[in-house]
């Protein structure tokens, strides 16, 4: 019965299923592989559905879901350099620039914030590698990163100097 409900969900909101990935991807095609791949995943793992309502509510957050990931693992292509070097003067004000963040970093941020963003930022490293390391919900490591961002976002409007 779970997999009629699944089915029947999936057949009446298929359109706008494919509509919602495709705004977030901006691409129709990606948009409806995600659409074809989240129905197979849920279909195999065969959840106890009790309703169609419940059919759509697992459909629409799968596939949000789903596009949101693929959306992030789109990297913009890197930006070419077909203009002069920067001259030693904007490497100066470049180098200042790096020194007055990394002061900030350091002076303001707690440690774990500090560690987070570093790794993050600097090492390249996802926040759910971060979180296990660190033997904690990645929701709350997302949430220290966000909080570091902010208070130094802050600090440069306020135009506080170390």
């Amino acid at each position: 019965m779970a997999q009629e409900f699944l089915t029947s969900a999936f057949i009446r909101l298929r359109q706008k299923l494919k509509n919602v990935s495709g705004r977030i991807l901006s691409d129709s095609d990606a948009a409806e592989d995600i659409l074809q791949d989240s129905f197979v995943q849920l279909w195999k793992r065969q959840y106890p559905l009790k309703s169609e309502k419940e059919a759509e509510a697992l459909l629409a957050r799968t596939v949000r879901n789903a596009s949101l990931n693929e959306r992030r693992k789109i990297r913009p292509e890197p930006i070419s350099r077909d203009y002069e070097e920067d001259s030693p003067r904007d490497h100066v004000e470049k180098e200042r620039a790096y020194n007055q963040l990394r002061q900030k970093i350091y002076s303001e941020l707690t440690p774990l914030q500090r560690y987070i963003m570093e790794e993050k930022e600097f090492g390249g490293r996802t926040l759910e590698d971060i979180a296990r390391e660190l033997g904690m919900d990645a929701a709350a490591v997302r949430m220290q990163l966000s909080r570091a961002r902010k208070q130094i976002r802050d600090s440069f409007k306020d135009g506080r100097q170390d």
